[in-house]
């Protein structure tokens, strides 16, 4: 028998996660059957879906059962193996979760090429938050030559993705982010056209002046604040791809002051806008093939640079995942594991 050390959910949060709503503990796994695999976990992946899913509130996905094992994606060895396609030594992107080990069902994993790139990007430029970026820019954005797009946390693996792959498409790349050193992050590191700090107290008349003829594209990944000062500025016929909404995500009840809905609706149809919501996964059979194929060449020619922000230790998670819901990211946010 195996142990595996994971940390599961202890209680839901009531506004934002603290320590206490995660619990450590070990745990035996059963033994193999066949088409199954034990993994010894290298990498887990934190992201901001996770908080939605420590909610009990109906979603895109089940919540987490109190007791049960953090959701996330994982880069992971495989120890042993009694599935035809994989075999001991192999890496593999899978979905183990913030556990040291798992048995897993070998059709659930994506054996990974340990020569070209770092495995961690598995867990970003080249996995989840990557392929998030390119479908819901290509196929709901639909970004032209000449467009300006606006994207929110772009120092995040998503938004960092979404402005560089708006230029290699020939549009103009707007990027927001906290703080001085991300603004200087997206200029001088990944490429952006103009970069914005949304703390700054005149962030709205910078956001304004930063787009003389308008935005055709806003990606939106955090909703409050810097969404307030984006709409007035989008163009008509103007494309918003809905992927997350992380000012609200630790909201315990409605937000305060006048209904803002009516004005919204008005401003959707006077402008002709399109927004849409979307889940990566509603794209994987259509795009994900096309996505390796692209963003693998990108990285490789100096496209695409992409940033990562590792905490050492599976216990470590529960501060690094509360810091991410914070904003004290500076890129894709992994926890190694083990070697």
């Amino acid at each position: 028998m195996v142990e595996t050390t994971r940390i599961v959910l202890a209680s839901r949060p009531e506004g934002a996660p603290t320590p206490a709503n995660f619990r450590t503990e070990t745990a035996e796994l059963p033994p193999l059957e066949e088409g199954q695999v034990l993994l010894r976990t290298l990498y887990l992946s934190l992201d901001p879906y996770m908080r939605g899913r420590m909610s009990a509130a109906k979603s895109y996905a089940k919540p987490v059962e109190i007791g049960d094992v953090m959701v996330g994606g994982t880069v992971a060895e495989v120890v042993e193996s009694r599935a035809a396609d994989f075999a001991k030594g192999d890496v593999v992107q899978g979905y183990s979760g913030w556990q040291t080990h798992d048995v897993a069902a070998a059709t659930h994993l994506r054996k990974l090429d340990t020569d070209k790139v770092p495995v961690s990007t598995a867990l970003g430029v080249l996995g989840m938050p990557g392929f998030t970026a390119y479908s819901g820019l290509l196929k709901i954005g639909q970004p032209r030559a000449g467009e300006t797009v606006v994207v929110a946390a772009a120092t995040g693996p998503v938004g960092s993705a979404v402005g560089q792959i708006a230029k290699i498409k020939g549009a103009r790349a707007v990027g927001i982010a906290g703080g001085p050193k991300k603004v200087a992050a997206l200029r001088d590191e990944l490429g952006f056209d103009v970069a914005l700090d949304h703390r700054a107290p005149d962030f709205a008349e910078q956001l304004k002046a930063a787009v003389p003829d308008g935005i055709d594209v806003y990606f939106e990944n955090v909703a409050g604040p810097v969404a307030e000062a984006v709409y007035p500025l989008l163009n008509t016929y103007a494309r918003v791809p809905v992927c997350g909404l992380i000012a609200n995500y630790n909201a315990a009840g409605q937000p305060e002051g006048p209904d803002q809905l009516p004005a919204f609706y008005s401003r959707i149809l006077v402008k002709s806008l399109t927004i849409r919501g979307f889940i990566q996964s509603e794209f994987v059979n259509e795009m994900f093939p096309d996505f390796l194929r692209d963003m693998t060449e990108w990285i490789a020619d100096g496209k695409v640079r992409y940033l990562e922000d590792i905490t050492d230790g599976l216990d470590n998670a529960p501060e690094a995942f509360i810091g991410l819901l914070e904003g004290k990211n500076f890129g894709k946010v992994v926890v190694k594991v083990a070697d």
